[in-house]
C-alpha cells in the first residue's frame, strides 16, 4: 500500500461501514417513530463493542460493564435528538467515550492496553510482534509479562486523551475522521495525539523491542 492510500485509509469510512450506518439509521428512525423495541437490536449489535472500548479505557470489568450500560441508557434517552449528522455508531462511541472519561476523571482510574488487541499494521506493534517471535519456551512467557508492564507505564504516562485516542485507533480500529467525530475534534488533532503518543510509546518500549 502505496502513502496516498495509507492516508486515504485514515480518513475514509469504508463502504462496509457506510452500510452499516445507513442500516443504523433505519432502526434509529424507526425508534424515534415509537418502536422503541427496535432500539434491543441496536443494543444486541453494538454491545460487546461499546463494552470493549470502555473496558479498555478503565480496565476494570465491573466499571465497564455500569458504564457501557449506562452509554445505551443515555442514546436511548436522547434518540429523539439524534440528527443523523454522524452515523448512530459514531454518536453511541461518542457518548461511551464522554461517560467514560468522566468516570475516569472523577476516579482518577488508570488505563491499560492490552498486547492481544493491538494492531499489527502499525510500526510498534509490529516490533512487539517481532520480538516475541524472536523468543521462546519460558523466556517468551517472561518477557510477554514483562513487555506487558512496560507498555502500562508507557501508557499510563499519556494523558487521557491521548490514550483515548490510542485504544480507538489501535484497539477498536477506528479511521483518523471516526475518532475525530467521537472525541468531538478535528482530524488534524486526532493525528497529533497519535503521533505524540506512538513517539512515547516506542522510546519507552525500545529497550525490549531492540533487545
Amino acid at each position: 500500500m502505496n502513502a496516498s492510500k495509507a492516508i486515504a485509509k485514515t480518513l475514509v469510512v469504508s463502504p462496509e461501514r457506510k452500510l452499516e450506518a445507513d442500516a443504523d439509521l433505519e432502526v434509529v428512525r424507526q425508534v424515534q417513530a415509537g418502536d422503541v423495541a427496535a432500539f434491543d437490536s441496536l443494543v444486541g449489535k453494538y454491545r460487546e463493542r461499546v463494552l470493549g472500548i470502555v473496558y479498555n479505557m478503565t480496565s476494570n470489568r465491573e466499571d465497564a460493564a455500569d458504564l457501557a450500560q449506562d452509554s445505551f441508557i443515555k442514546a436511548f434517552q436522547s434518540i429523539h435528538r439524534f440528527q443523523e449528522q454522524s452515523s448512530f455508531f459514531t454518536w453511541l462511541y461518542r457518548i461511551a467515550v464522554n461517560s467514560t472519561l468522566s468516570h475516569l476523571r472523577k476516579n482518577r482510574l488508570r488505563s491499560f492496553s492490552s498486547l492481544e488487541s493491538i494492531r499489527e499494521d502499525d510500526p510498534v506493534s509490529r516490533e512487539v510482534v517481532a520480538a516475541l517471535t524472536d523468543t521462546t519456551g519460558a523466556g517468551r512467557e517472561a518477557f510477554v509479562r514483562e513487555l506487558q508492564e512496560k507498555l502500562n507505564d508507557a501508557m499510563q504516562k499519556l494523558s487521557i486523551k491521548h490514550r483515548t485516542v490510542v485504544t480507538l485507533f489501535e484497539i477498536d480500529g477506528l479511521s483518523h475522521q471516526e475518532i475525530a467525530e467521537v472525541m468531538g475534534c478535528s482530524v488534524g488533532t486526532v493525528r497529533s495525539r497519535l503521533h505524540y503518543a506512538k513517539q512515547l510509546l516506542q522510546a519507552e518500549l525500545q529497550p525490549y523491542l531492540r533487545g
